[in-house]
């Protein structure tokens, strides 16, 4: 064969889209990436502020005016009820005026995020000094010391999202990428059920007695792991059955490519560009990490649009696998072989 025919026998037509297809799974996991990270800043954060009427309409003038609208201010009766709003997660830091002194109290939640703290930290410092007064910081909802700028819940839920799909590409690959019929999917979605019990709870062992590295409810966390690894395996199984090997691929793009940036793990929401913001919270390492962190330092506290996220994302995915598997038409039972004629025996 000429070195003509040996390409053409060795790359198929369907190959050749499959390899097309990866690559441009790859620049836009690239492009997703630089594009979510390269250049974080905050943006509209959630904020509060606690100060006499005298001065709280120019001092929320001012925020407001700030360049790149890095805060969405809002005016808050007193000290204690900015602490509940932002353990609640309604808000994400707060300045309490002191009219008696010059140094004012800002109120920050690193646990959400140390980098998005940080930087309402430095940004206070510079606002205050321009109005000759000092800021002291407050940490209402700190980071663990073992949870090195609070990416441990992120990583977390990272795991439970690769275990999710890569055993839901597994169960799939290892009889053909579509379920053959009703049984075979429930026998899936069972066996991913069973896994993902044991990958929540290993996960939750690990990432708090085993290793210290983040606080919080073992019980709790194993209940998001749980959750996290069907309703993205569920999901990864949903696609395989409408677009068969192809659906691995649109997995990967909705759980890696958009979702692990978006999530707000490297940086939290407030500080991802308007698109991945807008995403990050509809998607599994979003939901996932949001919850995480809600349960290791909030306690426990605005979680139920995170639980509906990821419970949707287990019951479509759930129900699509399972509808695709009924509609595909029943394999044939083999007939048995026709007995052979008495004389045809020697």
């Amino acid at each position: 064969m000429s070195l003509v025919d040996e390409l053409k026998s060795a790359v198929t037509p369907r190959a050749a889209l499959l390899v097309l297809g990866v690559f441009a799974l790859q620049m836009l996991f690239i492009t997703s990436y630089v594009g979510a990270l390269h250049s974080p800043k905050p943006t509209d954060v959630p904020f509060g502020v606690v100060a006499p009427p005298q001065v709280s309409t120019a001092l929320m003038d001012r925020l407001e005016k700030l360049p790149g609208d890095p805060l969405a201010p809002r005016t808050v009766a007193d000290a204690q009820a900015a602490r509940d709003q932002i353990v609640n997660r309604e808000i994400d830091g707060a300045l309490i005026v002191d009219p008696r002194g010059r140094t004012d109290t800002l109120l920050v939640a690193s646990g959400g995020g140390t980098v998005l703290s940080s930087a309402l930290e430095k940004m206070f410092t510079q606002v205050e000094a321009a109005n000759q007064r000092t800021v002291r910081t407050v940490d209402v909802a700190p980071a663990s010391s073992e949870d090195f700028d609070g990416l441990s819940a992120f990583y977390l839920v990272v795991g439970w999202c690769v275990g999710g799909y890569i055993c839901a590409a597994i169960l799939a690959i290892s009889a053909g990428a579509r379920p053959a019929n009703g049984e075979r999917a429930v026998i899936r979605l069972g066996t991913l059920a069973v896994y993902s019990v044991v990958s929540g709870l290993g996960g939750a062992v690990i990432i708090g007695p085993i290793l210290g590295a983040l606080p919080g409810s073992v019980a709790a966390l194993w209940g998001l792991g749980t959750l996290v690894v069907f309703a993205v395996g569920a999901a990864t199984l949903a696609l395989q059955s409408l677009f068969g090997i192809v659906g691995i691929g649109l997995a990967i793009l909705l759980i890696v490519v958009a979702g692990n940036p978006s999530a707000g793990g490297a940086f939290p929401l407030p500080m991802l560009p308007p698109f991945w913001k807008a995403i990050g919270p509809a998607l599994p390492p979003g939901a996932g990490t949001w919850a995480a962190r809600s349960i290791a330092y909030f306690k426990g506290n605005d979680m139920t649009a995170s639980m509906l996220v990821l419970s949707a994302w287990a019951v479509v995915g759930s129900a699509v696998t399972l509808v695709m598997a009924s509609l595909r038409p029943a394999r044939p039972e083999p007939e048995p072989p026709a007995p052979e004629p008495a004389g045809a025996r020697a």
